[in-house]
């Protein structure tokens, strides 16, 4: 009997919380979050980036195969790790759309997708510098790079379909569908390495296998960069996320004052 009512007990409290969290779906809500969270991720990125890319370029030795080449790492290990999971976020946010139906879902979806382009750009770019003096090219068509490149194009037509669709609706309607498509790269490209060989890409940077992971005097730096770009990522998408907001009162009131005039 005990037992049936701590049940009980537990599924309100999970109840609760999950009602708690459905609230932040509300524009006026999330604002006054937003404005909390702000200033707040806007001082723990500046610390992060700036200690952990100073640390990494500048107090860590060379690789000795890599040379200097290595420091790349500071910056392509979090752009790539944020590109994949940036994506599926949007994957999840799109699913929370489609399902509930909550506006600032699709909103997050959206504000994040600019972000995600950029942060995959990053990591291609930089894994071409990276990788043209350790194999000989700039490039490869791997399993993990390729499947970047393709993750890069549902980004790009993410993108364009909201921009190219004018009932906000429809727009977010047809885009989530495509995000929940394009998910599927973005598990490739992280995951593409424990289905094919891996080609000429390195394996994981980061592991819990102490043989497989980089030494300390990388891993710690490069952990620090990390926190600074998911951090940035954050403050980015809050910043995004409420100026879509405001975008869209404006856009409401505009229409109420030509209902008004006509």
């Amino acid at each position: 009997m005990f037992s049936n009512i701590e049940n009980t007990k537990k599924i309100l409290k999970m109840e609760i919380n999950l009602a708690n969290l459905w609230s932040f779906s509300n524009p006026n809500k999330f604002i006054k979050l937003s404005n909390f969270l702000i200033p707040i991720l806007f001082i723990l990125t500046l610390i992060s980036l700036i200690v952990g890319l100073i640390w990494g370029f500048f107090f860590t030795p060379n690789d000795y195969l890599q040379g200097a080449t290595i420091k790349i790492i500071y910056i392509h290990v979090p752009s790539a790790f944020l590109a994949i999971n940036i994506y599926l976020m949007m994957f999840i946010t799109s699913l929370i759309w489609l399902i509930r139906r909550h506006h600032v879902s699709a909103l997050a979806a959206k504000s994040a997708a600019p972000i995600g382009f950029i942060m995959t750009i990053v990591a291609i770019i930089t894994g071409a510098f990276w990788g043209q003096p350790i194999w000989g090219t700039y490039w490869v068509w791997d399993p993990r790079l390729t499947s970047f490149a393709i993750m890069a194009t549902f980004y790009f037509g993410y993108i364009f379909l909201w921009t190219a669709i004018e009932n906000k609706e429809k727009a977010a309607d047809l885009t989530s569908v495509l995000c929940l498509v394009g998910s599927v790269f973005a598990l490739l490209s992280r995951y593409a390495i424990l289905f094919w060989d891996q080609g000429l890409h390195q394996g994981s940077t980061l592991s819990l296998d102490k043989e497989k992971n980089i030494d300390n005097v990388f891993y710690f730096p490069l952990i620090v960069c990390m926190l600074g770009f998911f951090f940035l990522f954050l403050l980015l998408l809050l910043t995004r996320i409420k100026t879509e907001i405001y975008i869209r009162r404006i856009e409401a009131i505009q229409k109420m004052q030509e209902i008004n005039n006509a």
